[in-house]
């Protein structure tokens, strides 16, 4: 017996899409770079000055730790409303249109940052064009631009990850698709490089000065570089077939609930280690080194980033390639396992307080492990979902995610060192680093394994037919389904 010829026509490998030209393909790899570059560039930035000079600077005492505590929360406020950005901005997707959501989350995005910039501290601060603090009215108002960004950043990646996707040649997918998170690793370096050569001014000077604004309003270039590259942009041809079909869906998040709660699932359990060792290296890592229990003086953070962003700029792309080659699945668990196997090395090496051995082990586990997945991740999770509810599913999946790990990392590593730190005088409990360290050793291990675990039940959907309603899972089952009555007797 023979195949249905839908059915065959359903397992056949997707078309190139014909009205793509190289200029288009271009365009839109630099329109999705850009806005991600400022994404990474405000959360580089948000995560570098919640772990060093947001403390006294709106949240001022006698207790570091407990500054730290509240700055990070602060960090973690804006992972929280994520998933609301997902949700608005992942429906207007879907019923709009990809192009129309990136120009709004990046203008929300680069707006909330640039504002940042000009806000009134909680005390007194010398050099300040405002003159006197303003109490607790600071802090509330930077959470209020917090949850700006966060909404922004909630629909932001995700759409970039789809436009690229959705645009590029089916053999190459998980290469063009990864180009965007090369523009994570230039916000990177540029947030990085910026606090480094403000800290090598001293940082008593930024923090007591107007200096540290400097990062933040250097925001509305990226914003205004991206939206003018954005209006030049071509919908995608996906949603355009969408459009001419009259297939748009009038209720995406109904659809997405009653049909896509297992690819959900696994989306979540996929960003799980990646999501979370970000927020770990780039915010946790540095807090923790700098702080009584190990106490490395210096611009430390912003170093290590600049080195490992430089790494990952060559990882990112390489990844996205070995998925074309070796498969989405097989390369995203490769680098879920080093991660995994490397957690513990790596936290016991920064309890050492060693400046060289820092800026090394924190390059090489974000630089090959976290942006190993990056580069892997970006064609993968957009071809896990059906094409009516993409936008959607993917946004909700990443920012789930990003709230239960990477949200949640550095408040329960905050809590962790404030818990073995003494805080009389900032001097440190004997043995406090190693104290620290192997709890959120154990917990950065905790996240690669649920990632690993989810890899082994999630199906393989490179160069599966973007046009497909269904979810890769749906229609692997559909496969399975016919597959036994396809043969020939």
């Amino acid at each position: 017996m023979t195949m249905p010829q839908s059915d065959q026509a359903s397992a056949q490998p997707a078309p190139e899409n014909p009205s793509v030209t190289t200029a288009d393909l271009r365009r839109a790899a630099w329109a999705s770079s850009v806005g991600s570059a400022l994404e990474y560039y405000d959360m580089a930035l948000y995560s570098l000055a919640a772990a060093l000079i947001f403390g006294p600077l709106f949240f001022p005492g006698g207790d570091p730790t407990t500054g730290l505590l509240l700055s990070f929360g602060t960090y973690f406020v804006g992972f929280a409303v994520r998933p609301l950005g997902g949700i608005l901005f992942g429906r207007l997707g879907d019923r709009l249109g990809r192009k129309f959501v990136l120009m709004v989350t990046v203008a929300l995005m680069g707006a909330a940052s640039a504002l940042i910039g000009v806000l009134p501290t909680y005390g007194d601060n010398p050099g300040d064009w405002y003159g006197s603090g303003v109490g607790i009215v600071a802090p509330i108002l930077l959470i209020v631009l917090r949850v700006a960004q966060g909404l922004g950043a909630g629909a932001e990646m995700a759409g970039a990850s789809i436009l690229m996707t959705e645009y590029a040649p089916r053999r190459r997918r998980g290469f063009f698709a990864s180009l965007p998170f090369m523009g994570v690793q230039v916000g990177t370096v540029i947030a990085a490089l910026t606090y480094f050569v403000l800290y090598s001014l001293g940082g008593d000077t930024v923090t007591s000065t107007w200096l540290w604004r400097l990062p933040f309003l250097a925001s509305i270039v990226l914003v205004l570089v991206a939206i003018y590259l954005r209006l030049k942009l071509k919908e995608s041809p996906t949603f355009q077939k969408l459009e001419a079909r009259e297939q748009i869906a009038e209720h995406p998040m109904r659809e997405l609930a009653t049909s896509s709660r297992g690819t959900l699932l696994r989306g979540i359990g996929l960003r799980m280690a990646e999501n979370g060792t970000s927020s770990i290296y780039q915010a946790l890592a540095v807090a923790y080194v700098t702080s009584a229990a190990v106490g490395i003086k210096g611009p430390i953070g912003a170093l290590s980033l600049v080195f490992a962003a430089t790494l990952g700029s060559i990882v990112v792309p390489i990844a996205g390639a070995l998925t074309d080659r070796f498969g989405r699945v097989r390369v995203y668990r490769g680098f879920a396992v080093f991660q995994l196997a490397a957690a513990f090395p790596i936290w016991w090496a920064l309890s050492q307080g060693d400046t060289v051995v820092t800026i090394f082990v924190i390059s090489l586990a974000l630089g090959i492990g976290t942006w190993g997945m990056f580069g892997s991740q970006s064609a993968f999770m957009t071809e896990l979902f059906g094409s009516r509810h993409r936008y959607l599913g993917v946004s909700v999946a990443r920012e789930v995610s990003a709230v239960i790990s990477g949200g949640v990392a550095p408040l329960i590593g905050a809590g962790i060192i404030a818990a073995v730190v003494s805080s009389d005088g900032g001097t440190a409990v004997p043995d406090a680093g190693l104290g620290a360290w192997v709890f959120i050793a154990g917990y950065t291990a905790i996240l690669c394994a649920i990632t690993v675990a989810t890899t082994f039940v999630t199906p393989e959907p490179a160069g599966r037919d973007l046009d497909d309603t269904r979810d890769a899972l749906v229609a692997e089952r559909d496969r399975a389904t016919v597959a036994p009555s396809a043969t020939v007797s």
